[in-house]
């Protein structure tokens, strides 16, 4: 095996996903967040064998929902969110559908977009490049290309090949990525990845006015200078916090997203501004507060992924989907009349 010179193997530097680890990553603060929470991961993959034992049909209640918030073990991940998602019952309803759209006459123009985008999707895992054995950017193609013949309103847009590779390592199997992606773009996002992207316009306002609500200084900050939401949290909403929080970090979000719905993205991100308000505060001009945007999705508040999750939760308060909605409606309408 390959040593470095920091004396660590080859392997050591890749986590268990296949990502490589940057040149300055705090090994030893990573190391003692995980001893610790390696003792919640051993509880909660107890726990989750009772509940699922040997049945693979959960029904949705309190206690999953309490279940799915404190973290779904990696080895019934793919499972739970095919489930809690509806994934599962599309699948089985449409047996072989995937399959045909691969067999289907393809797109031109829609496989050259994907194609173009293939070498720039993670490139610092080791599974999507040319090299590995078997190599995921030919699942990541599939995927992609069966789901913008299956969803010819969006086709493709940046950003699914992200949500869709992670899909891919979670899951290892083409068809379910295709269901699950069908899932977050078709039901779960609404309208985000359309070519309009009015969705993801309207997500960002409302992200604006429940910062206004939740924390004014915050937003009568990012008014003085002119800051537009859109410029420092588009890419947490069109990658779903992919390459922007740790990995573990952000499937425990998405298993909260695939049971309890978008309103997940606004907890988070309201957390991190929130947690990070005096920090925020301190910025004097446009570049500095964008500056200070990248910052806080770094260090160990991220990182120690279940008191992050449990902080989403009593952080930003009361949040229902009803609200959201409401300022939805308020939000897209302002926009459609800005044309």
């Amino acid at each position: 095996m390959e040593r470095r010179e920091d004396g660590r193997d080859w392997a050591y530097r890749v986590d268990p996903y296949g990502f490589e680890r940057p040149d300055d990553f705090d090994y030893a603060s990573y190391e003692a967040f995980f001893s610790r929470y390696l003792v919640v991961l051993t509880r909660r993959a107890i726990k989750w064998s009772k509940l699922l034992k040997g049945n693979n049909n959960i029904q949705k209640s309190i206690k999953v929902k309490r279940y799915i918030r404190k973290g779904i073990p990696n080895e019934h991940r793919a499972l739970i969110w095919m489930i809690v998602s509806g994934a599962q019952t599309n699948m089985e309803q449409n047996p072989g559908y995937y399959h045909r759209l691969l067999e289907e006459e393809k797109n031109d123009k829609l496989v050259e977009a994907i194609k173009t985008d293939m070498n720039r999707t993670f490139p610092d895992n080791i599974k999507f490049r040319k090299t590995a054995d078997p190599c995921l950017q030919h699942a990541l193609y599939n995927v992609l290309v069966a789901y913008g013949h299956h969803n010819k309103a969006v086709g493709y847009c940046q950003g699914m090949n992200f949500i869709a590779g992670y899909l891919i390592l979670i899951t290892k199997n083409e068809e379910e990525s295709f269901w699950l992606l069908d899932a977050l773009i078709g039901r779960i996002l609404p309208d985000y990845y359309s070519p309009a992207m009015l969705g993801l316009k309207t997500d960002q306002e409302v992200l604006g006015e429940l910062v206004k609500m939740k924390v004014p200084a915050v937003a009568e900050l990012m008014e003085r200078h002119g800051v537009m939401w859109t410029l420092v949290v588009s890419r947490w909403f069109i990658c779903l916090f992919i390459d922007i929080l740790p990995v573990e970090t952000v499937l425990r979000i998405w298993d909260c997203l695939f049971y309890e719905g978008s309103k997940i993205i606004f907890r988070v991100a309201l957390t991190l501004i929130k947690q990070h308000q005096a920090f925020i505060l301190e910025a004097t001009n446009f570049p500095d507060i964008c500056d200070k945007f990248k910052q806080i999705t770094k260090g160990t508040f991220v990182t120690e992924c279940h008191s992050f999750m449990q902080k989403i939760f009593t952080d930003p308060g009361s949040l229902s989907m009803a609200t959201i909605n409401k300022l939805r409606e308020t939000c897209r309408e302002k926009l459609l009349s800005q044309g």
